[in-house]
């Protein structure tokens, strides 16, 4: 086969139908950008569980006065210091446990204020309303129903909470948008893969022609149908390299130059580049292979040889 004969029959063929490939090209380079954000998102959500589980405590909140008035599991009043001896007594005991912290209800409000400082509420709060509290970290945060089943309900202890559960809820939240993108890109893959097939049946009709002559000299059918195969293919290479500049933009924007300097995403663990390049290599694979394979299995239909 003459390689300058097909890449003039691939140009001619781009040219002809030059609307139906760019908005190949668009399409592609769309569901490709969404694919690999969806597979970023689902990494950055990895990234962020294995940083913040290694730093959640179990809070085992303890009786105060106030406590003791509104609250049905203080009815007994409010923690002794036999109560807190002998609660981190049985803590310091238990395998899973790896450090203990006792946070006064003096600290408890200066955590208080430094996190809600500004919003209206925080003059409402006065230290004495403030609970002690163990700081617990475990050894496995995967074990925190031993700790729960131990001290819940015990005489001084109001509550016992897992930080894990405020960090589900986001978890929770970045997934389902990671489900939106996955469905959103899904559909997009739909509708590129329609663009190929009417744009290789568009260029099928357009060089019926060629391809009648072509049979009549007796080319094989590979040989006719590689021109159009390549067309896809050629499309949708430069489909997927818009999608890996996107990506590559979008990492560079919304992370080095966006949420990364944000005070308030100082303690998040976003992913790195290499996250991004190594998902450049199966991006472009899908751009390349998806349209050849739509493109062959149009002209079986389209184009009998």
């Amino acid at each position: 086969m003459r390689a300058q004969f097909v890449m003039s029959e691939i140009g001619v063929g781009l040219r002809r139908n030059l609307t139906m490939t760019f908005a190949v090209i668009v399409s592609v380079a769309l569901s490709l950008a969404l694919f690999g954000g969806a597979l970023l998102m689902r990494e950055q959500v990895s990234t962020m569980k294995d940083f913040w589980y290694d730093k959640v405590n179990v809070s085992i909140f303890l009786c105060n006065k106030n406590d003791a008035a509104t609250s049905p599991q203080c009815g007994k009043g409010a923690v002794t210091t036999a109560q807190k001896e002998q609660i981190r007594a049985d803590l310091d005991k238990m395998d899973v446990v790896d450090t203990i912290h006792l946070e006064s209800a003096e600290e408890a409000y200066k955590h208080y204020r430094e996190q809600y400082g500004d919003t209206p509420i925080a003059s409402t709060i006065t230290p004495d309303q403030m609970q002690e509290s163990f700081r617990v970290k475990l050894d496995d945060p995967e074990k925190y129903k031993v700790v729960a089943t131990a001290f819940a309900g015990r005489d001084g202890v109001q509550s016992v909470q897992d930080q894990r559960d405020i960090l589900d809820q986001l978890f929770e939240l970045m997934n389902g948008m990671n489900v939106a993108a996955i469905f959103v890109m899904a559909l997009m893959l739909v509708i590129a893969l329609m663009l190929i097939v009417n744009t290789v049946r568009v260029s099928a009709f357009s060089r019926r022609r060629e391809t009648g002559i072509m049979r009549l000299v007796g080319a094989s059918s590979f040989y006719i149908q590689m021109p159009f195969i390549m067309e896809a293919a050629v499309a949708g290479l430069l489909g997927a390299g818009v999608a890996c500049v996107m990506l590559l933009l979008g990492r560079y924007f919304l992370i080095d130059h966006g949420l990364a300097l944000s005070e308030k995403m100082q303690l998040v663990n976003f992913i790195g580049w290499d996250a991004v390049i190594t998902k450049l290599p199966l991006v472009l694979a899908i751009g390349l292979l998806m349209p050849a394979v739509a493109a062959f299995i149009a002209l079986r239909k389209y184009l009998k040889v």
